[in-house]
């Protein structure tokens, strides 16, 4: 029976090859009429601008804001004694399915060149309507040895559109707790961000984009669009909370605990501010994408600034250093006020920037940034270019030499470094691929 299991695994394996080498052979060619027609979208963005002026590093500056304990020691009380991972990954209640056996307009959605290694779509219930993945983060990240307890686990960020659905649940964020224990069985089960008000007497959802998400230790640092001075908040995996009313209400509602029928929400332990006020074009940056990047001392948290793909605005580049007390709500090294100083920024001319990694090669003397980029017209497949400060490569597949590779409205990067993948998401589809595959195409 194992030996037969095994085979049904490489057969699927080799069709999902097959699968995918074939939507890249037309995706390819899909490439070539895109890029004729709209020639000059992805221009070579250059190489990196060391940004190190006061002037240009100071509208970087974080203010840390915790939730005070006793607000969330309130919520716990009234709704129970918190939970973990494990418990979520247990009530897994949604599978995902490999990419031979998705429809041809979620494989339609994955990267030409370089092809993923593996590729799953969601359950349809979750795709059918109006909300969508954008970020993606794993126990790659938060843990030395990859996994979370005795799981391999990745987490992805999904924002429900502002101008449909029921009006409770727009611009609403969830996070997708995905058990990838067995490759070819890959389950999942939600919980809602949420935010805690009235001294954790209730709590709010959390109304904005998370296009960027990282996993560092058992804290989850995610982006916020809300439109104010926030860039980040925090939230504790040891403090998920279960509800107990399963309706379209989200807080205290009559009988218990609501969550817009999700089963389990996140409550906020801390957030971030810019101290220089909210985010603006010309000013402070707003966060589109977050990476971790264990390869500094200490870990380092990398972000890349939002800008309209369409626009010829520069974006920037730069990184935070996490703190190395676990215990702190606050992950990230901050002084004795609570300032959070950038260590490293750098200016690019890449526009509408969806994924970010830095990643030092052994060897090399410095990181190279890569940056995955929305098309010019905000449709179809983006472009992924790997800078530094010396020089850029860009993948390019087509006769005409098309930058329009990677997936279609790609959301953020994530690099598991214990297996050498990197994960990430079309508008459709999660998916991942050896470091060095991408690296081979961009050489």
């Amino acid at each position: 029976m194992k030996h037969r299991g095994r085979h049904r695994r490489r057969r699927r394996g080799a069709a999902l090859r097959a699968v995918l080498a074939g939507t890249a052979l037309a995706l390819t060619a899909a490439a070539t009429v895109i890029s004729t027609s709209q020639a000059g979208v992805a221009e070579n963005p250059g190489a990196l601008t060391p940004l190190t002026s006061p002037a240009d590093t100071g509208r970087l500056r974080l203010q840390e804001h915790l939730v005070p304990a006793r607000s969330l020691d309130r919520l716990a009380a009234a709704m129970g004694r918190p939970v973990g991972v494990d418990a979520v990954l247990r009530g897994a209640d949604r599978r995902l399915r490999e990419g031979d056996d998705c429809s041809s307009d979620d494989r339609a959605s994955l990267p030409v060149a370089p092809a993923a290694a593996r590729a799953y779509c969601w359950d349809p219930a979750d795709t059918g309507g109006d909300w969508r993945p954008a970020s993606v983060t794993t126990s790659g990240d938060a843990s030395d040895d990859g996994t979370w307890g005795t799981h391999r686990v990745v987490l992805a960020g999904w924002t429900h559109s502002t101008t449909a659905g029921r009006p409770g649940e727009r611009g609403l964020a969830k996070v997708a707790f995905v058990n990838a224990d067995d490759p070819a069985r890959l389950a999942y089960r939600w919980a809602l961000l949420v935010v805690p008000v009235d001294g954790g007497r209730d709590y709010r959802g959390l109304a904005s984009g998370v296009s960027g998400m990282v996993w560092h230790g058992n804290k989850l640092l995610v982006t916020t669009t809300a439109g104010g001075a926030d860039a980040l908040y925090v939230y504790d995996l040891d403090r998920i909370q279960r509800t107990t009313v399963d309706g379209p209400g989200i807080g205290r509602v009559p009988g218990g605990w609501s969550a817009d029928g999700h089963g389990y929400v996140l409550p906020a332990v801390a957030s971030y501010r810019f101290a220089a006020g909210r985010c603006s074009p010309a000013a402070t940056p707003c966060p589109g994408a977050l990476a971790l990047d264990r390869g500094t001392a200490p870990d380092s948290l990398v972000a890349a600034e939002w800008t309209e793909p369409d626009g010829d605005r520069p974006a920037r580049l730069w990184r935070y250093a996490f703190g190395t007390d676990p215990a702190r709500p606050g992950p990230l090294a901050t002084d004795g006020a609570g300032r959070v100083n950038a260590v490293e920024a750098y200016r690019t001319r890449a526009a509408g920037i969806r994924g970010v990694l830095s990643y030092r090669k052994a060897g090399a003397d410095r990181p190279s940034w890569y940056v995955g980029r929305l098309p010019g017209t905000r449709d179809g497949h983006g472009g992924l270019w790997r800078q530094d400060t010396g020089r850029t490569r860009a993948v390019h597949c087509g006769a005409d030499a098309s930058d329009r590779c990677w997936a279609r409205d790609a959301g953020s990067l994530s690099y598991w470094r214990q297996t050498g993948e990197v994960w990430s998401l079309s508008d459709r589809m999660l998916f991942t691929l050896p470091l060095a595959d991408l690296d081979g195409s961009l050489d």
